[in-house]
């Protein structure tokens, strides 16, 4: 993991059904190049493999500072109802301030549950790039006991609260890498 950014203190952007507050400066408008999603995807797959071996489902999660390249935190599942994202949204809105996580960018392996999704929102992570879609994971894991897959987009939920967060996914580039594990470790459950 590589050290937290130190950035000049941005007022979040407050949003009334997804428009901006007047006066209150707007989400960076610069964009994470695709490059930089897929190399950032592919690091998310490969803590959800490390979670895989530590005894945890195959999930996997980064946030990604403003720069779009510094990795604040990294995340992998810890058990069904501490996903990675909701853990690592849960971290990092105790470690930094609400202004730099609105710049930032939380990377997962997998679309957000309502849960992740809504932690990703009170924490206040302006950006969400994932993988694989959370209809793909049903697909896969079916009505398996361990991974009762809510078939609920993030947009979805997103959508429902004040805030205009970018969301950015599934990739088609890593979709058959992230769905590779998933099939693996979910046939052997």
């Amino acid at each position: 993991m590589s050290g937290a950014v130190t950035l000049g203190s941005r007022v979040p952007r407050r949003h009334h059904r997804g428009r901006a507050i007047p006066g209150e400066p707007p989400l960076c408008s610069a964009a994470m190049h695709p490059e930089q999603m897929l190399r950032h995807l592919r690091a998310a797959n490969a803590l959800a493999r490390r979670a895989v071996d530590a005894g945890h489902h195959p999930f996997g999660a980064l946030l990604v500072a403003p720069d779009f390249e510094t990795v604040l935190l990294e995340q992998g599942n810890v058990d069904a109802v501490n996903h990675a994202e909701a853990v690592l949204a849960r971290n990092a809105a105790q470690r930094f301030e609400p202004s730099l996580l609105w710049q930032c960018t939380l990377v997962t392996t997998v679309e957000p549950c309502a849960m992740c999704a809504g932690t990703q929102y009170w924490a206040h992570i302006g950006r969400l790039v994932y993988g694989l879609s959370e209809r793909q994971l049903l697909q896969i894991t079916g009505a398996h006991p361990e991974n009762p897959t809510l078939d609920l987009p993030c947009r979805e939920v997103f959508a429902r609260g004040q805030k205009a967060l970018q969301v950015h996914g599934p990739f088609a580039e890593v979709e058959m890498e992230i769905a590779d594990l998933h099939r693996r470790f979910w046939k052997a459950r």
